[in-house]
């Protein structure tokens, strides 16, 4: 089986005609058809069916359910050749999502010096959804990631270094401000300002106003954590983060909710299984994981 039948199979599944998939690859149209009688010959059942008198080309459920095993071995043969040329490099590709790059990583950065790590880092900075999509396809090495729950994710492998619980965030001169809990419904009536959807906080806050059965007035998304707990310091309107993102020096307050069930923003190294970790990335890897039990 030729990896270039293959992908001529995808494309063919996607356009369904033949001479547009020849096009696209600069070959002739039958180079395509053989290369689809291959594929279909090997398993024994017809995966297109061709209406001459329309001019239209079907899939048939069988070829649907092939599609779906080539789009899992392409991506992988795309990961392979990807790990197999970092393989190859000194260079870390390394994922690092904003909340936990200003407040859990500088903390690293002594024992990353001391060790050499450093200068060979290339990181890319996302929100932990985009950092895990980019993880999963093959574009990052190694990441530190957030998360609701414990990542089980398929092909994998993830460390859980520290929980972190959600926390109400309001301005000094909030009338709240004066109490150390409060109930999540009793907030129906508050403007929120919340990250936006690159960050698992709004999947937290989601589900807490599901549970609380309101739906939230939010008057302001941002990226930037910084910009939130400034306009929250302004009693602009209130904001539901992590414990990690709060230090001594932000002009707010903090509440634990007594309803919904305590939330933990959950922190962890992520690799790949099957990356193979060159002496540079094994040393990352332990200095993440190092006293973790």
């Amino acid at each position: 089986m030729k990896i270039k039948d293959l992908e001529y199979y995808q494309k063919l599944v996607k356009y369904k005609n033949f001479s547009q998939v020849a096009n696209l690859f600069g070959v002739s149209q039958p180079t395509v058809t053989m290369a689809i009688q291959r594929l279909e010959k090997t398993f024994g059942v017809p995966f297109f069916i061709r209406d001459h008198v329309h001019k239209q080309l079907y899939i048939t459920p069988a070829g649907q359910q092939f599609s779906a095993h080539v789009n899992v071995i392409l991506n992988e043969l795309e990961i392979a050749q990807q790990e197999i040329n970092q393989s190859r490099s000194t260079k870390i590709r390394f994922g690092l999502p904003p909340i936990i790059g200003n407040y859990y990583f500088p903390s690293l950065t002594p024992d990353l010096m001391r060790q050499g790590l450093l200068s060979h880092l290339e990181t890319y900075e996302h929100g932990s959804r985009e950092i895990l999509k980019m993880l999963k396809h093959g574009n990052l090495d190694i990441a530190l990631l957030g998360s609701l729950s414990p990542i089980k994710e398929p092909r994998l492998t993830a460390f859980e270094l520290a929980q972190y619980p959600f926390k109400v965030i309001i301005s000094k001169s909030h009338p709240l401000a004066k109490k150390s809990q409060v109930n999540f419904s009793d907030l129906r009536n508050e403007r929120f300002i919340i990250p936006d959807s690159e960050f698992f906080h709004e999947q937290a806050f989601k589900q807490a106003c599901r549970i609380a059965h309101f739906r939230p007035q939010i008057i302001y998304r941002s990226a930037d954590i910084h910009v939130i707990k400034a306009m929250v310091s302004e009693n602009l309107g209130i904001t539901y983060l992590t414990s990690l993102a709060i230090t001594p020096k932000d002009s707010i307050a903090s509440l634990e909710t007594t309803s919904p069930n305590r939330q933990l923003f959950r922190l962890s190294a992520v690799t790949r299984e099957t990356e193979i970790l060159t002496p540079y990335k094994q040393k990352l890897w332990d200095l993440l994981t190092k006293n973790k039990d």
